[in-house]
């Protein structure tokens, strides 16, 4: 017991030394106005403050957002990867300090090739000169987690053709050496602040912070092996394989290990350049019918999804597809969440705010003890005002917190694997505003939503399912006979007092009962299916 509260004394000791140092760097950039502007008070606050009062001087030309954006930049890659998720949060954060975070995507010091040699010949066991053509230098691109370096490998030839061998361009994604150990110290930290949250404070508990970060935990885990990432990307592949609305590099698997991922180049223009879109001759609006089709496609027929669809990492090609990279977080959805997701925008735009309701009390979103009607009426409140109005007008920030203090006021916990599809839905949303203000693109996805429904729940698809379960209580009649068959033999050889006669009359009975069973409950199942 003694040696447990010691390992707890130091663990917090270690905790609160970190806490200090992260301090200090927030202090060197001026941050705590970004904390004041969030209204958040107490201790650390006060510390920050009387610790950065020196420097308030060098960075008074600075908004809040970006003196945090630049102490989360020289915190490092975990800090900067937490940046870049309350990003998406101006319900929490305001639009300007969120916009100021954003800017992170593009703010993550490189390192140098140097490295990149090492562990390109490292984790695939040969000299560069030998793995590729030619490698550029200079990185194009530079993430939290990794760095990307386009190069030129050879392909050879098809033996049954001969030749020379080809070549291809190819984009190689290389991850930050000490990446993982610096992960681990701070996710350690973030755990020992969300369970200080849960205890000290209850308000905080609906909002689930340990789950939160242990599903940041689980995606960190997942993006520090881009073998991972690999076969994402390849399951998106196949996912679009008839579908030519959506490209996605291919693997070059022979040269993609854990620290490295080689792939096809891809091109074109980024989704929110409107000059660049217009200049290439291409419709904005079915630029973003495209977009909205792909993405409900990925979240409502696959139920798989690219997490992290920032401008930087979406674009258009000439033919007006939507090309995309870096596939390091996919999120997942059940057919019953997207059964779930469905319903509740449909019943959103058609403003049927009681079935909206009901869908959110028969998930278990809604606490028991709390009033439907009551419930019904405050989605009313937040969603009647802005349903018809353009996009341009519609401040989702505000629209945000609003539903963040419905949700608060009802006592309704936070759904944290929902919380990545929030975000890609916030990111489309600030594209679609920037490419086509006058136009919702939550409106251009209404029939798709609609025709997935239908197929999904429509009369066939409750055909098809009651089919099914008649299918499956008629595949386990065999098991029953077998079950029926070896009671029998028990009572025989246990001698409980059944009469010869009896038992064969339960012999000859059960097959046909079990028939009679089974069907019985296949048309129960069936008319429950067609008539609930």
């Amino acid at each position: 017991m003694v040696g447990g509260s010691s390992e707890v004394m130091l663990l917090s000791l270690r905790m609160i030394a970190r806490l200090l140092g992260i301090l200090r760097v927030l202090a060197r950039n001026d941050a705590a106005a970004a904390f004041e502007a969030l209204g958040l008070r107490g201790l650390p606050l006060w510390l920050l403050e009387r610790m950065g009062r020196r420097r308030r001087r060098m960075h008074a030309d600075k908004r809040p957002g970006e003196r945090l954006a630049a102490a989360l930049t020289e915190l490092g890659p975990s800090f900067i990867k937490l940046g870049q998720s309350l990003a998406t949060r101006a319900d929490l954060l305001g639009e300007e300090i969120a916009a100021d975070l954003s800017a992170l995507q593009d703010r993550v010091p490189l390192f140098p090739f140097s490295q990149v040699r090492e562990i390109l010949e490292t984790e695939l066991g040969d000299s560069l000169e030998n793995l590729f053509v030619s490698l550029e230098e200079e990185p194009i691109s530079a993430a939290s987690i990794a760095q990307v370096h386009f190069g030129v490998v050879a392909v050879p030839a098809p033996p049954e053709l001969g030749g020379p061998p080809s070549e291809r361009q190819v984009a190689i994604k290389v991850l930050r050496p000490g990446v993982e150990r610096a992960f681990e110290r701070d996710l350690q930290l973030f755990f020992w602040l969300a369970r200080l949250g849960e205890r000290t404070q209850p308000r905080l508990r609906r909002l689930k912070p340990i789950e939160v970060v242990q599903l940041f935990a689980d995606q960190v885990a997942l993006e520090m092996d881009l073998r991972y990432e690999a076969a994402g990307l390849a399951e998106m592949a196949e996912n679009f394989r008839d579908d030519d609305s959506y490209q996605v590099p291919d693997v070059d698997w022979p040269r993609t290990a854990k620290r490295v991922l080689v792939m096809s180049r891809v091109s074109g223009i980024r989704i929110d350049d409107r000059a660049g879109l217009l200049a290439a001759g291409l419709d904005l609006e079915e630029v973003l019918r495209t977009a909205a089709t792909v993405f409900f496609k990925q979240v409502f027929r696959d139920g798989l999804f690219h997490g992290d669809q920032h401008p930087g990492n979406m674009m258009i090609d000439t033919d007006g597809r939507v090309v995309a990279v870096d596939f390091g977080i996919l999120g997942r959805l059940d057919e019953e969440t997207r059964l779930l997701l469905a319903d509740m925008m449909i019943a959103t735009l058609q403003r049927d705010y009681r079935r909206l309701a009901e869908i959110q009390v028969q998930a278990g979103y809604l606490p028991s003890d709390r009033s439907l009607e009551v419930f019904a009426q405050a989605l009313r409140s937040v969603c009647e005002p802005i349903i018809d109005r353009p996009l341009q007008e519609i401040s989702f920030a505000k629209l945000l917190a609003q539903l963040f203090q419905v949700t608060e006021s009802f006592a309704m916990p936070v759904q944290p694997q929902l919380l990545l599809l929030q975000k890609n839905m916030m990111m489309a949303e600030g594209v679609s505003r920037r490419l086509a203000p006058d136009l919702n693109i939550w409106t251009l996805a209404q029939p798709l939503i609609e025709d997935w429904i239908l197929r999904h729940r429509g009369p066939s698809a409750r055909v098809r399912d009651a089919t099914r379960m008649v299918n499956r209580i008629l595949a386990r009649g065999p098991a029953v006979l077998d079950t029926l068959d070896g009671l029998a033999n028990d009572l025989r050889t246990e001698g409980v007092t059944l009469s010869p006669a009896t038992l064969r009359r339960l012999e000859r009975r059960a097959p046909s009962r079990v028939a009679e069973i089974a069907l019985v409950l296949a048309l129960v199942a069936l008319l429950v299916t067609l008539f609930n």
